[in-house]
C-alpha cells in the first residue's frame, strides 16, 4: 500500500521534534508530501535529526525572549509559506510539589505554555494573510485530569494550553485557521521511559482498557488528521488518544 500524499504542498513546524511524538510527527507529515522544519534546541542535534528525516532544521531554546518568533519567520522564509505549526516541545519534570522550586514552575509554564502562545500568535498573522492555517498544541491527559508522572508544573501548563487552544480557535477560525489540541496519555516514548521503570509502566498499562502503551505513530497519526483538510470543520477540541485511560 502506498503512502497518502495528502500534504503535497503543504509545509509544517515541529517544534521539539528530536525525538518521541515531535520526530514521528515530522516523519509522517514527510512521508504524506510536507516540508517540514523542525525546531531542536542545540544546533548541531537540530542538524543531525534533520538530515536523518529530510526535514529544515531550526534550533533555538523556546524559553528565551524572541526566538519563537525567530523561529516562524524562520520557517516561513525557508519553506516560503506556513501553513501547519505543531506546538509538541515540552519541559516535563516529576519534582513533587512541595519540592518544586518557583524557577522549575516557571520553566514549565514559559516552555508549555507561554511559547506556544507567542509561537501561535506569530503563525496566525503569517496564516491569516493566506486564508488557511492548522495550529496543532500537544497537551496530554494531563490537561484533562492530573499526571501520573508529571509534577504541579506540568499537569498546570497543560490545562493551560487547553484553554489557549479553545480561546485562539473561537477568534482565528474566521481566518480559515483551525487550532486544535491533542492529549496524549502514556505513550511509549524515551521522554515516558526516562520518567518510570519498565515494570512500573507495564503495571499501569495492564489497568488501562487498551492494556497497553500507545506508541509515537499512533499519536503521529492523530496529529496529522488534525492538521489536515479533512478536519477542516473540527476546531478547539481536544483529541484524545490514551487507551482508554481518561474512562477509568
Amino acid at each position: 500500500m502506498t503512502e497518502s500524499t495528502d500534504f503535497h504542498g503543504r509545509t509544517a513546524l515541529i517544534t521539539g521534534a528530536a525525538r518521541g511524538l515531535g520526530r514521528a510527527a515530522a516523519v509522517r507529515l514527510i512521508a504524506r508530501g510536507a516540508t517540514v522544519a523542525i525546531n531542536v534546541r542545540d544546533p548541531d542535534r537540530a542538524e543531525r535529526v534533520a538530515r536523518e528525516i529530510g526535514a529544515v532544521p531550526l534550533a533555538g531554546d523556546l524559553a528565551r525572549e524572541g526566538v519563537p518568533a525567530a523561529l516562524v519567520d524562520g520557517a516561513v522564509r525557508a519553506l516560503g509559506r506556513l501553513d501547519i505549526l505543531v506546538n509538541n516541545a515540552a519541559y516535563a519534570t516529576g519534582t513533587r510539589f512541595g519540592d518544586l522550586s518557583e524557577e522549575e514552575w516557571r520553566r514549565a509554564l514559559e516552555i508549555n505554555l507561554t511559547a506556544p502562545f507567542l509561537l501561535m500568535r506569530a503563525a496566525a498573522s503569517v496564516m491569516r494573510g493566506q486564508g488557511y492555517g492548522r495550529i496543532v498544541n500537544i497537551s496530554s491527559t494531563a490537561g484533562r485530569m492530573v499526571s501520573t508522572l508529571g509534577g504541579a508544573h506540568y499537569t498546570a501548563s497543560k490545562t493551560g494550553l487547553l484553554g489557549l487552544t479553545r480561546a485562539a480557535a473561537k477568534e482565528l477560525g474566521r481566518f480559515g485557521i483551525t487550532v486544535n489540541a491533542v492529549c496524549p496519555g502514556m505513550i511509549d516514548t524515551e521522554l515516558t521511559r526516562e520518567h518510570a521503570s519498565s515494570e512500573r509502566l507495564a503495571e499501569y498499562a495492564a489497568r488501562y482498557p487498551v492494556p497497553r502503551l500507545g506508541t509515537a505513530e499512533e499519536v503521529a497519526d492523530l496529529i496529522c488528521f488534525a492538521a489536515s483538510e479533512s478536519a477542516g470543520y473540527i476546531t478547539g477540541a481536544s483529541l484524545d488518544i490514551n487507551g482508554g485511560d481518561l474512562m477509568m
